[in-house]
């Protein structure tokens, strides 16, 4: 795997092809218009017209969609036409499902779900429940939030608001008592304290995976909660129920953005924890980070862009070096943490 076509050129896009170039791999960036800028060759595609993109990308060994989620159907099947390993950032279950059924007939890998959650908190929650004799219960959160939160909803969009608005109101899968569930997103709301700093956490969609299907017969409890800062969750439940803006999500989205727009000084918390016996003794073993801006190429780059590019990056380095497989679905729990955190991109997640 040496050519590699990376699709949307955002702020993570972007940074991901980066990564890609300065890890080795030959990378052209497709967006909708071309960029003079980077270190890489960009060239305009639309993304819509299926005949175009196959033809676009007939050329490469492989395809990483930093695109919203649901055009990424149509890149995963023509990736897949075309013989292609195919990887995404996405938190969609139903994109992710049609992924995974395309994995059964393919000639590369299909490995969606490559970002922050789901992604890496799926690979540091598999590590820690391999610790155990047996486990009981893992519980994974992720917050990317500003550092300096105003306003009583304390929350910027550094993130896809496509994204985080299906991620509030989509039902979350969750493993309960040895039974998968679906559950309401925005409820069973915990306190969170990382390094002082108070946070609540509650449900929302994807950020599992594969995960509770993978543990079903191991793992009697798993769940995944999103974190903000104390007060967030109600007002949203107000904006998207109250208000019935869950019936209007493209506008929901607008109006959040231009009311909380992206912050450069972000910071992502990561709290994954797991609860089960080593020779016959209860325990806890957890993994939590603070995770702030970082200096990459040169420039700045915001915690949610570098986490999730690093992620993504670090996912395609494995499969390049043949430490992952180069063929069918590859489930974020089967990715080894430590030979993820010895890339050189993972390695960003031990500071």
């Amino acid at each position: 795997m040496k050519k590699i076509a990376v699709l949307g050129l955002g702020k993570v896009g972007t940074l991901a092809s980066e990564l890609l170039h300065e890890s080795g791999f030959a990378v052209t960036g497709f967006d909708t218009h071309v960029m003079s800028t980077l270190p890489f060759e960009t060239k305009q595609v639309d993304v819509g017209n299926l005949d175009r993109l196959k033809d676009a990308l007939s050329e490469f060994d492989a395809v990483l969609s930093c695109l919203p989620y649901f055009l990424n159907v149509g890149v995963a099947s023509t990736a897949h036409e075309l013989g292609l390993h195919y990887f995404d950032l996405t938190e969609d279950v139903p994109t992710t499902k049609a992924i995974m059924e395309l994995a059964k007939s393919s000639k590369g890998l299909m490995a969606p779900q490559c970002g922050l959650a789901p992604g890496f908190v799926g690979i540091v929650g598999a590590s820690l429940i391999e610790d155990f004799d047996s486990c009981r219960s893992c519980r994974m959160r992720v917050g990317a939030l500003p550092q300096n939160p105003t306003g009583l909803m304390g929350y910027s969009f550094n993130w896809s608001p496509e994204g985080v608005v299906n991620e509030y109101l989509n039902d979350c899968e969750v493993l309960e008592d040895g039974e998968i569930k679906w559950v309401s997103p925005m409820e069973w709301i915990e306190k969170i304290v990382i390094g002082g700093i108070e946070l609540e956490a509650f449900t929302t969609s994807g950020g599992l995976g594969t995960m509770c299907e993978t543990y079903r017969e191991r793992v009697p409890n798993m769940d995944y909660k999103t974190m903000r800062y104390p007060g967030h969750v109600q007002l949203m439940n107000f904006f998207f129920h109250e208000l019935l803006m869950r019936d209007r999500r493209q506008e929901a989205g607008e109006i959040l953005v231009n009311a909380k727009p992206p912050v450069s000084d972000d910071i992502v918390y990561i709290h994954v924890a797991a609860e089960g016996e080593v020779d016959g003794r209860t325990q806890r073993k957890e993994f939590v980070r603070g995770l702030k801006p970082v200096e990459i190429a040169g420039k700045e780059s915001t915690a949610i862009a570098w986490t999730t590019a690093s992620s993504v990056v670090a996912i395609i380095e494995m499969v390049r070096d043949g430490t992952l497989p180069a063929r069918g679905f590859l489930k974020q729990e089967d990715v080894p943490l430590e030979a993820f955190l010895k890339t050189k991109n993972g390695a960003r997640y031990n500071r």
